[in-house]
């Protein structure tokens, strides 16, 4: 928590803070299920960033304005773009849900080399779009194969807020990896729930890994109806709903 301090003008710098409106944003969160334990990945963000120095997270970032208009190869399972919808800040709408799963396979890509995409032929695109790195490998996007998870935003007073969605997705769905990565974390790996629960993690994701455990502990069957946990902040204190399209889900 950010407190105010005595100083000239702080008071004014901390309610310029409060006032900050989370910026739509998306994390994957890609499990490994394929040894005896899931596995998942993470990297730890460098040390000099504004924004969670040194803490271990899932590959995630804000939208970009080009996640609105980037081609994918299918769409979203409709169950997952409805609950995208419930209670989206702002004007809701089916495109702005179809960006925040582009946005957390671009910004993957871009922070760990994975590609959730299709392989095709003759894709275009200019060398200005930030799509285009992705794009250049021969793929595009898989939405079908993510599964929401999980949404948070950030508290009030943080020097940057987020409205982030958590989306899953297997790493058996992985078509490729590249080796340039743009060096936002320094580090990058794979890890079981036992090592994840050890890493200095933000206390979200710390809560997000237990959905995650829970989520597979069910089967990790993305048909499944579930609501999904909301986490946020309100008169000062930490809360937590389930978001559902569906009449009958808890």
């Amino acid at each position: 928590m950010v407190h105010s301090m005595t100083v000239a003008g702080s008071s004014v710098a901390d309610k310029s803070q409060r006032r900050l409106r989370p910026r739509d944003a998306a994390t994957l969160v890609l499990v490994d299920r394929s040894g005896t334990e899931p596995r998942v990945l993470m990297g730890r963000r460098r040390d000099d960033l504004l924004f969670m120095p040194g803490l271990y997270v899932f590959p995630g970032g804000r939208v970009d304005a080009s996640d609105r208009t980037a081609p994918a190869c299918d769409v979203l399972c409709p169950g997952d773009e409805a609950r995208l919808l419930v209670e989206m800040k702002g004007r809701a709408s089916a495109r702005r849900a179809r960006a925040l799963a582009l946005a957390a396979i671009r910004e993957a890509f871009e922070e760990t080399g994975v590609i959730i995409g299709h392989r095709v032929e003759n894709i275009s695109a200019p060398a200005t779009d930030p799509w285009y790195p992705f794009l250049a490998t021969g793929h595009l996007p898989r939405l079908g194969v993510l599964t929401l998870l999980a949404r948070a935003i950030t508290p009030p007073g943080r020097p940057r807020r987020f409205d982030t969605r958590f989306f899953v997705a297997d790493a058996s769905d992985v078509a490729g990896r590249r080796d340039h990565l743009d060096g936002e974390l320094s580090s990058v790996g794979w890890f079981t729930f036992g090592e994840m629960r050890a890493l200095d993690l933000p206390r979200i994701t710390r809560v997000v890994v237990e959905d995650l455990a829970d989520f597979l502990a069910e089967g990790g069957d993305p048909s499944r109806r579930r609501p999904v946990p909301f986490y946020f902040f309100r008169g000062g204190s930490f809360r937590r709903k389930l978001l559902s399209h569906v009449a009958g889900e808890t």
